[in-house]
């Protein structure tokens, strides 16, 4: 049996998903988002090609966490210098920056390497249900 390998140059047609957070947990939405920028739902899926495709995120500020998430989990970052370990609790993130919790939570779904960086620009959350991408015409995924 042969397998067909997809070139980098044949990796160009990428199609456009809207995602409607709303309702939805967190890091369901951001799995099917990671499928999606990655590539992984096509047939021609090559792991060392990026064939992924435009997501576009929307209600990001009515996704749900489920259980005591919410009050237990954190965001942590750390500046660099020493005691400047800062985090975020959850309530306050989803409050106030709910598209940057769904970045995070996708960001951590793809891989850390060049293929990944690039997926991740493909990516754009927003809070409301508005958004700015209505002329390439994107497909509605439901899950």
């Amino acid at each position: 049996m042969s397998t067909t390998l997809l070139k980098p140059a044949e990796a160009n047609n990428r199609k456009w998903y809207v995602i409607d957070a709303a309702g939805k947990p967190l890091g369901r939405v951001a799995a099917e988002a990671a499928v999606l920028l990655r590539g992984k739902n096509k047939v021609t899926f090559t792991p060392n090609v990026d064939c992924g495709d435009h997501v576009i995120v929307i209600n990001c500020d009515q996704a749900v966490l489920t259980g005591k998430k919410l009050e237990k989990k954190f965001y942590y970052h750390h500046s660099g210098w020493i005691g400047g370990l800062k985090s975020v609790q959850y309530k306050t993130m989803m409050a106030e920056n709910s598209d940057k919790a769904m970045t995070l939570a996708i960001k951590g779904m793809i891989p850390s390497n060049t293929i990944g960086a690039k997926a991740l620009t493909r990516l754009r959350c927003y809070k409301g249900a508005e958004y700015a991408q209505g002329a390439q015409k994107p497909e509605t995924v439901e899950f």
